[in-house]
């Protein structure tokens, strides 16, 4: 889901075409394997619908301005998540919220569209950190989109990394959908100062939720007759989030009802430490079930 804006822009794409909205420049693609849109500022997938099907991702019809961030679509957190600035190179550790990548411009490096699906890889127009790079891998096609965040420590010491594909999952109304796959697992729940409890059964979004999975497991999103498959790589935190009756202020109550995040993350439960020459990948999958 995606605001009226974004759409009749990309109504009128034939392949694919670069255009500006809100501010951003934006790659959007409209070809028998689906529609994809994604923006130059963070390189944040903001639409995926394939074909016979609706949107995936959720976009605030009210986005804030340059150069805050978009809300919406998979945007990438980097080299951090949330406060867990390990890597953040300030002398105070008061970089932005959710790490330097989401706010930066990227370049598409390369696009290979064939007949199936296409595969495009960014990375920012500048450096980002002292010691480390990061790319991302965007690949689309009628069953199925995966975002791959690449880091590498190019420097001479270890680097502490966190991080998450902070993704909005388009739902019909929240308060019916069904998370599935996380039964059993231990979860830190930010709304309770980080209590540690574990998930009985089945998730149902009846509130504000804010929590960190230890699971690497796929999650399966029951969201009417519909059922996405958040699958993930390299990541053995699961972040679930609804902000309910208090969403952000570029977001209104009503739109709010329209999302849920299920992010393949990296937290303080699974923090990376890189050392010199190393890399590290973290992935995730949308697919249909």
């Amino acid at each position: 889901m995606i605001p009226d804006s974004l759409q009749q822009l990309l109504d009128g794409v034939d392949g694919q075409q670069t255009s500006h909205w809100q501010g951003r420049d934006l790659v959007l693609f409209n070809a028998p394997w689906g529609e994809l849109i994604v923006s130059l500022q963070g390189a944040q997938v903001l639409h995926f619908r394939p074909p016979n099907d609706l949107g995936w991702l959720w976009v605030t019809p009210t986005p804030q301005p340059m150069p805050g961030a978009i809300r919406g679509g998979i945007p990438l957190c980097w080299p951090w998540f949330a406060d867990e600035r390990y890597a953040d190179e300030t002398p105070d550790r008061s970089g932005t919220f959710h790490g330097l990548a989401r706010h930066a411009d990227w370049r598409l490096e390369a696009v290979d569209e064939h007949a199936e699906g296409i595969e495009l890889h960014l990375s920012p127009t500048q450096p980002l950190h002292s010691q480390l790079t990061v790319r991302a891998v965007v690949q689309a096609n009628a069953q199925r989109l995966a975002v791959e965040l690449i880091t590498e420590n190019v420097g001479e010491s270890p680097v502490k990394v966190s991080g998450a594909l902070h993704s909005y999952l388009a739902v019909d109304d929240a308060h019916q959908c069904r998370l599935e796959g996380l039964t059993g697992a231990r979860y830190l729940d930010k709304l309770r100062d980080f209590a540690e409890s574990e998930q009985q059964g089945i998730l149902a979004i009846r509130g504000a939720v804010d929590r960190i999975y230890h699971s690497n497991e796929a999650v399966m999103l029951h969201d009417g007759p519909r059922t996405l498959r958040i699958g993930k790589q390299s990541s053995d935190s699961t972040v679930v989030w609804h902000p309910d009756q208090q969403p952000p202020a570029d977001t209104s109550i009503e739109a709010a009802k329209r999302f849920v995040c299920v992010e393949a993350a990296n937290t303080r439960l699974d923090p990376v430490w890189l050392v010199p020459g190393a890399q590290h990948l973290l992935g995730t999958t949308l697919s249909r079930s």
